[in-house]
Formats: C-alpha cells, sequence, structure tokens
C-alpha cells in the first residue's frame, strides 16, 4: 500500500482510525512521532497479515500444506481481523480470507476422504493377512515353510498402517489364536517323532558351540559369568543319547578349562606386576617422606614433582593398597604446600615477583586511564577507572597479607 491516508487517520489528539465499508474505527493512539509515522507503523503490521495470507495461499496452492491446520489459521485470521489494530484494506483482506476459507474447507474434505480410503484399504489388507493366517493354522501341514509364512505375514502387517486402535485389536487377537493354533498342532505333530532327545542334543551342542567360540576371549569377567550361566543351562538341559551325551561334555569341559587355565595364568602374571608397582611406589613414598620440608622447602617441592612423575609412570599396585599409599602421599603433598605458603609469607614485600607484578599492572592500569581521559571518551574512561579499582584493591589486600 502506497498511501497509507487512503485506509487511515491520526486526528489532533493522536487517535488512530481504520477505514472500512462499515465506517471507521477506532485502533489506537499513536503519540510517539508525526502522523505521518504512526500510520506507516500501523500499515506496516497490515502487511505483515497480508504476508502470512499469502503465505497462506500458496501453501495451499502447492499442496504443501496440511489443509486442516491451514483452516483454523484462516478462521483464526479472519476472527481478529474486525478487531485489528491495523491500517490496511480491511474489506479487501477479509474477501481473500473468506475465498481461502472456501478453498481450505474443500481441502480438507478432500484429504479427510483420502485419509478414510486409505483406511479402509488398509483395514482390507490387514484383513485377508488374518484370512490366510487361520487358513495355515487350521490346514497347514508343510511345517517349516507355513511357519515362514506366518512370520513373513507378521511382518507384512507391521508395515501397514492407518487402521483404527479398536479393529487392529481385534484383528490382533484373531492372528495370535492363529499362530498359536498353528504352534500347538506342530508341537503335537514332533511330540510323536521323539523330539525331545533330538532337541536335547541340539540344545547341548549349541552351548558347547558357544563355550568353544569364547574359551579364548580376554573378557575375563564378563566370559568367566558366560561360562557359569552356560553350565546352569547344561545341567537343567535333558539329556541326550549316552554317547552323545558324554561326547558334548567332554568338548563343553575342554573349553572350560582352556579358558580357565589362561585366565588363571594372566592373573598370576598381573599379580606379579602389581606387586614390583607397590614395591616401586613404597620406594618413591619413603623418598617423599625423607624430604627436608621445613629445612628447604623449595628444594622438597622440586623433589617432590620429580617422584609425582615416576609415581604416575610406574602403573597399578593391588587395590587394597591404592588408597593408603594415595593418602600417604597426599600428606606429603599438604605439608610442601603448606611450608611453600609460608616461606612466601615471610618474604619481604619488596622482594615478592607477585606484588612486583601486580604494582605494573596497577601502573599501566593508571596509564590506560590517563589515556582515556585525555582523549574525553566517556566510555574508556569508566572502564578504565573500574579496571584501576579492582587492581588497586588486590594490590592492597597482597601487601596488607605480606
Amino acid at each position: 500500500m502506497s498511501d497509507p491516508t487512503t485506509y487511515g487517520r491520526i486526528d489532533a489528539d493522536g487517535n488512530v482510525f481504520v477505514k472500512t465499508a462499515a465506517g471507521e474505527r477506532a485502533i489506537g493512539s499513536w503519540q510517539a512521532g508525526t502522523p505521518e509515522e504512526g500510520l506507516a507503523h500501523f500499515a506496516r503490521r497490515f502487511a505483515d497479515l497480508v504476508t502470512e495470507v499469502d503465505l497462506i495461499e500458496a501453501r495451499l496452492a502447492s499442496g504443501a500444506a496440511d489443509a486442516g491446520q491451514s483452516l483454523s489459521t484462516i478462521r483464526r485470521l479472519r476472527s481478529g481481523l474486525d478487531e485489528a489494530h491495523v491500517v490496511g484494506d480491511i474489506d479487501g483482506l477479509a474477501a481473500r480470507l473468506d475465498k481461502l476459507t472456501t478453498v481450505a474447507e474443500e481441502k480438507a474434505g478432500a484429504a479427510r476422504a483420502a485419509r478414510d480410503a486409505a483406511r479402509a484399504e488398509a483395514l482390507a489388507r490387514k484383513t485377508r493377512l488374518i484370512e490366510e493366517a487361520e487358513h495355515i493354522a487350521a490346514e497347514a501341514t508343510g511345517w517349516k515353510t507355513a511357519g515362514d509364512r506366518l512370520k513373513e505375514i507378521l511382518d507384512e502387517w507391521k508395515s501397514i498402517h492407518g487402521v483404527e486402535k479398536k479393529a487392529e485389536g481385534e484383528l490382533w487377537k484373531r492372528y495370535a489364536a492363529a499362530r498359536d493354533a498353528f504352534t500347538r498342532r506342530r508341537g503335537a505333530h514332533f511330540a510323536t517323532l521323539d523330539a525331545t532327545r533330538k532337541q536335547a542334543q541340539g540344545r547341548k551342542e549349541e552351548l558347547v558351540t558357544e563355550a568353544e567360540s569364547i574359551a579364548d576371549s580376554t573378557e575375563w569377567n564378563a566370559t568367566a559369568a558366560r561360562l557359569k550361566d552356560l553350565m546352569t543351562e547344561w545341567k537343567t538341559a535333558p539329556r541326550a543319547a549316552k554317547e552323545t551325551e558324554q561326547r558334548l561334555w567332554e568338548r563343553f569341559r575342554a573349553a572350560q578349562d582352556s579358558f580357565f587355565k589362561r585366565r588363571s595364568e594372566v592373573f598370576s602374571a598381573r599379580d606379579a606386576e602389581f606387586k614390583g608397582n607397590l614395591e616401586r611406589k613404597q620406594e618413591l613414598l619413603a623418598q617423599a617422606e625423607a624430604l627436608d620440608i621445613d629445612g628447604d622447602p623449595k628444594a622438597a617441592q622440586a623433589k617432590l614433582r620429580e617422584i609425582q612423575g615416576t609415581w604416575h609412570e610406574v602403573g597399578r599396585v593391588p587395590r587394597e593398597s591404592q588408597s593408603g599409599l594415595d593418602r600417604r602421599l597426599r600428606t606429603v603433598e599438604d605439608r610442601v604446600k603448606a611450608a611453600m605458603d609460608a616461606a612466601w609469607r615471610r618474604t619481604p614485600p619488596e622482594a615478592s615477583p607477585l606484588l612486583a607484578q601486580m604494582r605494573e599492572q596497577v601502573a599501566r592500569a593508571e596509564q590506560q586511564l590517563a589515556s582515556a581521559q585525555a582523549a574525553g571518551d566517556q566510555r574508556r574512561i569508566k572502564e578504565a577507572e573500574k579496571a584501576l579499582e579492582s587492581k588497586r584493591k588486590f594490590l592492597a589486600m597482597a601487601e596488607h597479607s605480606s
């Protein structure tokens, strides 16, 4: 809109009016500038509404928008237009929104119809799958093929979406019942074929295979726990034929023995390493505890740092010894720190490098303040004054503590 006065005005008291076919309507007041600026302000707010309507219209036309959501937005904009605090062609925008309402309603109705059709098709597909599953459960005798098909039916079932929850639940009950009926018929058939012994043999072969596959593992704790679980499963499983049972047991036991023998060897070597590390750390600790901390704290500090570096390089020690060693070393560290702090406090102020450094910082801060004052830069002056005050405060604290 090039001329906001076409659709609005501001009177001498600053009251703002918008012009519509129904007459003028007060929409607010303007006291912040000229009437022209005020009309431009309210016109920009109207332009924002137009932009929003343009976007909705474009998205509906392209099919990218959800028609139902767009309809809600259009109705919200249309209902608020009569009270909107904007200056512009409100009548024209209302007509556009009315037209868009019709378009959105049509598209929303079409979308609902499409969803309903998709839902009906999904229901029909799932119903056909259930009927097939029920036929398999009642008549199939090709056990493997039928079992595989039931799994395929389940996978296809999971890929179909959009069925109402209640109908979905009823169909699922039918599928579960069909699957259970099939499983019972198949189980009864194989029960007559001496399935128990063969299944026992198969299960124990699985246990042996797994035990042999992890016998070379170096995950000591996890593998030991798993081998114990396998032993429990072995004991609870039915027995296979006598000769088969003995042959599988020998393989199973050999796998266990191989693993636990290797673990014992590794643990023994590790224990020996940890013992050597313990002796080395005890030597380092003796050196640390023998330091002349009170006589020469600085030299003690330097030597302690060497000891600490070597300490971390030594490696792990037995768990039961670790905390005691660390506690004793921390005691030495605390004594050295306390001695160094006391020595620092005894240092004359004029000999303190820290005080000298802090005085230099105060001097630089004073120079920065003088430079800012010379430039007349109020912002820099305030910042420099604040920095100088802080540095002087810390210097005074340091001098007092010295």
